[in-house]
Formats: structure tokens, sequence, C-alpha cells
């Protein structure tokens, strides 16, 4: 077998130009106390990184859909979702964060499952598109029934996913009491709010 001395050089070359034309992405959740997420939205490519800094507060990052921004994303497999990331308003050690790696060029989704958050616009984007702008998103979560997350009239697109839920799953009373055990430990007050600690 014969390699030109071009083929060994290039090899190599290729693989590192394609390693280093990945970026990781920041987004700040909750920043200054903000029910939002900054920048709200970004164009990233395969193998990119996004690595979400939990602020103040107690928030997610959780996949959702275009047709339904405040509903878990379900179908046809459950989507990213962070979990809650309580941090206390007075932090100064760097902050919580989770990462999530890009693996398509379609637009992907986002909510803040707190409840009421989604509701209020906290949403987030990955590659949103002109036909399906970060915009449209964000008016069909504000039109989202506060109740369940269910889409409401100003909804983005009729078709809604097959199988969806709201928030976390149910938990026993015993769990909720830790949580908000931890909660107390970091300085963070909160409550519990139809099973969610608001």
């Amino acid at each position: 077998m014969r390699f030109s001395t071009s083929s060994i050089i290039a090899a190599p070359l290729l693989a590192a130009a394609s390693v280093a034309a990945q970026q990781s992405i920041t987004v700040n959740v909750g920043a200054g106390g903000s029910l939002a997420y900054d920048p709200p939205a970004v164009t990233a490519n395969v193998g990119d990184v996004v690595t979400f800094q939990f602020q103040a507060k107690n928030h997610t990052v959780t996949q959702s859909t275009f047709a339904s921004p405040c509903l878990s994303l379900e179908e046809p497999a459950p989507g990213f979702d962070s979990g809650f990331m309580p941090v206390a308003a007075d932090l100064t050690t760097p902050p919580p964060s989770v990462s999530f790696t890009v693996n398509v060029t379609t637009p992907l989704w986002f909510y803040c499952k707190q409840t009421g958050h989604c509701e209020k616009g906290m949403v987030f984007a990955i590659n949103p598109t002109a036909d399906k702008s970060f915009a449209a998103f964000q008016a069909a979560a504000n039109a989202s029934n506060p109740a369940d997350g269910t889409p409401g009239s100003a909804s983005a697109s009729s078709s809604a996913p097959a199988r969806a839920r709201r928030g976390p799953a149910v938990v026993g009373a015993r769990g909720w009491a830790l949580a908000l055990d931890a909660m107390r430990v970091m300085g963070i007050e909160g409550h519990c709010t139809d099973g969610l600690i608001a």
C-alpha cells in the first residue's frame, strides 16, 4: 500500500480543523433575577457545545417543541432536561452549569419548566429560522395555558406532539421536603406551587 506524503499530512490537519471549528457557547439562565436566557437564541453547528450557567433562583433548561413551547419533549424520545437548579441570590462561587452538545442543524427549542416561567416568555432556541422564528416561539409560550402549559390560541403550529408532559414526574412529599430543605441550606426561599418549587 502506498501513501503520499501529502495525504499523511492532510488527514491530521483536517481532523484538527474540524475540532477547532467547534465552538463553546455560554448562555446565562436567569441572570440578574430575570426570567430569561441570555442570549435568548443562538446559531450553532453540529458538535458545538452550549453551556447553560444558572444564576439566582430555581430554573431549568427543558427541551420542548415549536408547537408546544411549555411542554416537555417526550416523543419520539424524551428531550434534554437539566432538572431544577436552585441557586442562592448571594452565590459567590462559579454558578452551576450544564452542557448540551448540538447534534443536528435543525431548530431546537427549550423552556424553563418552573411554574409560570415559560408562560412569561422564559424560552430559548438553537438555530431558529425565518419560518420558525424565536419571536413566534416566544409569542406561543406567552399564549400558553398557565395551568398546564398547553398551547393557547396563538399557538405556533397546529401540530402538537403525540405525547408531552408538564414539569417533572410526580414526586412524593418526602422528595419535595428534601428539595425544600436543600434550598433552605443554600439560602434560597422557596415554596411549593402546583407540585413545583417556586
